[in-house]
């Protein structure tokens, strides 16, 4: 094939040859939206001369996430870190964390104008005015990716795993490995739209198989420490028989530092989310059963190709099943 031509270039990127003259010869004077349908209309024809100053950076992908202090949440961060080191010079990847319990902050930070953004990504929980924020800006053309969970059900693709049926897992896993009859409880932080359809899960498979086994009691914890060990304490005093523990949010290591002391701690069957230092020690120690990892790792990649596919840095079309979860157990270790 010959080499493309301005023409070729602007026909593709919706411009006169002119502007694509100024851009490809770092002139100056043409506003950065133009500049950008420019060089990747280059990139996708495979133009061998562009000036490394003209489009290093162009490209700007915001990543919203919340909870920095949590294992799941570094994980996720490191990963957009890792693979943005791997991507073309044309697109940054700028990392930013909100307060989940501040939605107006997080719906302005969603409007934000004061930069330029080909794409956004966002793991953060549902409210109605995110969702109003995210439904104005997928209106004005702006790619938009949920992970983890989603913060609008109407406007956004979605990047996580099939949360009801890791619900359904926990369950099975309950069923299964529980020696005795008795009392089921489990625990999620309720601002998230995804612990909901796990616990959903978790609930019809009980409701499904009737037997000595009982979903007695959900319990609130917030994802937080404090909440997490409070919450967990009253169960065991309401359920002094308790056989099984479903932990659908975060707030693991408090769950397994009361569990580590209680005198049952051991006896009952532990089902809880990500794989971190603390559940990895548990699951050796006895005091947890399994763990289902989300794989954030796989779930950054994933969101980071759709936002490429839609700006046109790549045709790979991106698997749209879910994100597998990842089973773990003692014995997996």
């Amino acid at each position: 094939m010959s080499k493309p031509n301005y023409s070729d270039i602007a026909r593709l990127a919706g411009v006169g040859t002119a502007t694509v003259e100024r851009v490809l010869n770092g002139r100056g004077g043409v506003r950065a939206e133009l500049v950008e349908k420019v060089v990747i209309a280059a990139r996708s024809l495979n133009y061998p001369r562009l000036p490394a100053e003209t489009h290093r950076g162009l490209l700007r992908i915001e990543v919203l996430m919340v909870r920095p202090e949590t294992t799941f949440y570094r994980r996720l961060s490191r990963a957009f870190e890792r693979i943005s080191e791997t991507l073309d010079p044309l697109v940054v990847v700028h990392r930013t964390f909100v307060d989940e319990m501040k939605p107006a902050e997080i719906a302005k930070r969603i409007l934000s104008t004061d930069g330029a953004r080909a794409g956004l990504i966002l793991a953060v929980p549902s409210n109605p005015a995110i969702s109003a924020a995210v439904e104005t800006i997928v209106g004005r053309g702006l790619p938009v990716v949920h992970v983890v969970t989603r913060a609008s059900e109407t406007r956004g693709e979605f990047v996580g795993i099939d949360n009801y049926a890791a619900g359904r897992t926990a369950a099975h896993f309950i069923d299964r490995m529980s020696r005795t009859g008795g009392p089921v409880v489990a625990l999620c932080h309720p601002v998230y739209q995804v612990h909901r359809e796990r616990i959903r899960g978790f609930s019809d498979y009980l409701g499904d198989r009737p037997g000595p086994l009982a979903f007695e009691w959900l319990g609130f914890t917030r994802d937080d420490e404090l909440y997490s060990a409070e919450t967990l304490a009253n169960a065991l005093e309401m359920y002094p028989d308790l056989v099984g523990l479903y932990n659908a949010g975060g707030g693991n290591a408090a769950l397994i530092d009361v569990l580590r002391r209680h005198r049952r701690g051991r006896d009952l069957v532990f089902v809880g989310h990500e794989l971190t230092d603390y559940t990895r020690a548990a699951l050796k120690e006895g005091i947890m059963d399994v763990v289902l990892d989300q794989a954030p790792e796989a779930q950054a990649q994933r969101a980071l190709d759709i936002v490429l596919r839609r700006i046109g840095l790549t045709t790979i079309e991106t698997d749209r099943a879910p994100i597998r979860f990842i089973t773990i157990t003692p014995e997996g270790l």
